[in-house]
C-alpha cells in the first residue's frame, strides 16, 4: 500500500472516496432515522426478495449454502455441528429452559 494518497493510483483513490461517501451518508442516515428505520428497511427488503424466490428459490439457496460448506469443512463438519447441537439441546433441557416437547416440536 501506498504511504501516502499521492502515490495511489486514480481508480483506488476513487474507490476510497466512493467508500468515505457512503459512510458518511450511513452515519447522517442513522442519526436522522435511527434503528427502527433500518429494521423497516430490512424487512420490507427480505419479503420482496421472498417473493422474488419463493420456496423452492430459498430450498436452492439452502442447497448450494450446504455444498459450499461441505467443499469448504468436509462432511465431517455436519456429524461435528450435529453433535454440538445435540450437547446444546441436552443443556438446554436440565437447566429447565426446554422440555422434551418442545424439542421435539423443532
Amino acid at each position: 500500500m501506498p504511504e501516502n494518497k499521492r502515490d495511489m493510483p486514480d481508480d483506488e483513490k476513487v474507490h476510497e472516496a466512493y467508500q468515505e461517501l457512503g459512510r458518511k451518508g450511513g452515519e447522517a442516515t442513522s442519526e436522522k432515522y435511527g434503528p427502527e428505520f433500518y429494521r423497516e428497511i430490512g424487512q420490507k427488503g427480505g419479503e420482496t426478495r421472498k417473493e422474488e424466490l419463493g420456496h423452492e428459490g430459498y430450498q436452492e439457496l439452502g442447497q448450494k449454502g450446504g455444498e459450499a460448506v461441505k467443499e469448504k469443512y468436509g462432511p465431517e463438519f455436519y456429524s461435528e455441528i450435529g453433535e454440538k447441537g445435540g450437547e446444546a439441546r441436552k443443556e438446554q433441557m436440565a437447566r429447565g429452559e426446554i422440555t422434551r416437547d418442545e424439542d421435539e416440536d423443532l
